[in-house]
C-alpha cells in the first residue's frame, strides 16, 4: 500500500469509514487509455476525449481544459453512474461552463481587484468576477487546449497533461510550464499531481473544479449529502467574496463540519457569510497545514446510494462551494437541468487572494523552484 493511500485510510477511519469501504472492490484491472474525438473548436482545433478505467473507477478526460467530462463509480449494489456534472458536447463547455470538471490556473479562486505586487512591481490581471480575477481570468487554464500523453505504470493507468502559459498571459508574469498527472490506481483512486516551473517570479495556485453529486449527475440536490472536514478555522470574506484576512473559528457557525453532518442542516441560516456567498463558497483552513505527503482532509457521503468520496491532499486549504450559482439554465448529459445546490465542489488549494494577504501561506514561485501539489480521491460504497 502506498503512503498516500495509507494516510487516506487512516483519516477515513477517524471519520467513521471502514477500510473495506474505501476504494472499489471490483476486480477490474487497468485498461489502456482510449482516445476518441469529442468535438471541434470554432478555429478547427480538434478536442479529444480520453477514457480510463481501473479498480472499478471509470474516468473520461478532455484535452480542452483538462476537463473531467465524467467519472463513474458504483453504488452499494454495484450500479454505476456518473457522479460529476458536465456536458455532452464541446460547444456548451466553450460557451456556458461554470468550470465543470476543469483544471484551474494560474490562480485558483479569487484575487481581489485582479491586482497584486511582486518584488516592487504591480500586476493587473484579467478581471472576470465583478472587480476581481477568478480562476486565472477570462481565459484561464480551463479554456486552454492541453497536450495529453497516456501512460501505464505497473498496475496504474493515467494521463500526463501539459500546458505552457506564456509571460503576460492574463496579466501574470513569467512563462509557466505546467505538468498535471491524472492517475487511476488499481484500487480505484483518482490521484492528481501538479507540477510547474517558471522563468520569472510569479504566483501559482492550481486546482481541480469537479462538481460532485454522489447520487448521480442530474439527480437533484446534494443537501442530503453528509460531509466532514478536518478544519477548525475558515477564512471569512467580504461582499465580493474576497477574504478579510481573518482566520475565524468554525465553532458555533454553519461552517463547522468537524463532525459529519448533512450539508443542508444549517445552510439556510441567516448568517452574514452565507448571505455573501448565497450559500457556502468559502475556504477552510485545514488543521494539518501544508504537508509533504497527502493527508486525509474530508469525507463526503451520499446515504441513499452509499457512495463515499474520501480526500487527501498536501495543500493547506479546501474551498467548499455548494453550487449556489447553478440556476436551471444548464442541461447535462442526462437531459436534466442543473439547479442551485445540485452539486458541490471541494477544491484543494492555497488560500484565495494570498498574493495580497501576507499572513496567508505564500503562493510565490521563483525561477529554479518547482511548484508541487497532490490530491487523492478515494471512492467507496
Amino acid at each position: 500500500m502506498d503512503m498516500s493511500r495509507r494516510t487516506v485510510m487512516a483519516g477515513a477511519a477517524a471519520a467513521g469509514i471502514t477500510a473495506a469501504s474505501i476504494g472499489n472492490a471490483h476486480a477490474t484491472g487497468g485498461r489502456k487509455p482510449v482516445k476518441s474525438l469529442f468535438g471541434t473548436l470554432a478555429d478547427g482545433t480538434k478536442i479529444y476525449s480520453w477514457s480510463l478505467e481501473n479498480g472499478g473507477t471509470k474516468l473520461k478526460v478532455l484535452s480542452y481544459g483538462g476537463i473531467v467530462q465524467s467519472l463513474e463509480i458504483p453504488d452499494r449494489r454495484g450500479r454505476y453512474t456518473n457522479v460529476s456534472l458536465g456536458f455532452d458536447n464541446i460547444e456548451d463547455y466553450v460557451a456556458k461552463s461554470p468550470y465543470f470538471g476543469a483544471l484551474i490556473g494560474r490562480y485558483g479562486n479569487r484575487i481581489g481587484q485582479g491586482r497584486f505586487t511582486l518584488d516592487g512591481k504591480s500586476y493587473q490581471l484579467s478581471v472576470n468576477d465583478g472587480a476581481n480575477s477568478l480562476h486565472g481570468g477570462a481565459q484561464g487554464f480551463d479554456k486552454r487546449v492541453w497536450d495529453i500523453e497516456p501512460f501505464t505504470k505497473g498496475s496504474d493507468v493515467g494521463l500526463y497533461l501539459y500546458y505552457t502559459s506564456v509571460d503576460g498571459e492574463m496579466g501574470y508574469p513569467g512563462t509557466l510550464r505546467v505538468k498535471v498527472t491524472y492517475t487511476l490506481t488499481r484500487s480505484g483512486d483518482w490521484r492528481i499531481d501538479y507540477e510547474a516551473t517558471t522563468d520569472k517570479a510569479t504566483v501559482v495556485n492550481l486546482t481541480s473544479h469537479v462538481y460532485w453529486n454522489l447520487a448521480g449527475e442530474g439527480s437533484g440536490t446534494i443537501e442530503n449529502h453528509e460531509l466532514k472536514i478536518a478544519a477548525s478555522r475558515y477564512t471569512p470574506v467580504d461582499s465580493g467574496l474576497i477574504p478579510t484576512g481573518e482566520l475565524a473559528p468554525v465553532a458555533g457557525t454553519p461552517f463547522d463540519f468537524r463532525r459529519t453532518k448533512a450539508i443542508g442542516e444549517d445552510i439556510r441560516e441567516a448568517h452574514q457569510q452565507l448571505l455573501y456567498g448565497k450559500g457556502i463558497d468559502h475556504n477552510w483552513v485545514l488543521d494539518k497545514g501544508i504537508t509533504a505527503r497527502p493527508e486525509w482532509i474530508a469525507t463526503l457521503k451520499d446515504p441513499a446510494s452509499g457512495r463515499t468520496l474520501t480526500m487527501a491532499t498536501t495543500e493547506p486549504g479546501l474551498q467548499f462551494y455548494s453550487g449556489n450559482f447553478l440556476d436551471g439554465t444548464l442541461v447535462g448529459p442526462s437531459g436534466r437541468t442543473y439547479r442551485q445546490g445540485d452539486a458541490l465542489c471541494l477544491e484543494t488549494q492555497h488560500f484565495p487572494d494570498s498574493p495580497n494577504q501576507p499572513s496567508f501561506p505564500s503562493t510565490l514561485l521563483r525561477p529554479g523552484q518547482t511548484y508541487r501539489s497532490t490530491t487523492v480521491h478515494s471512492f467507496g460504497a
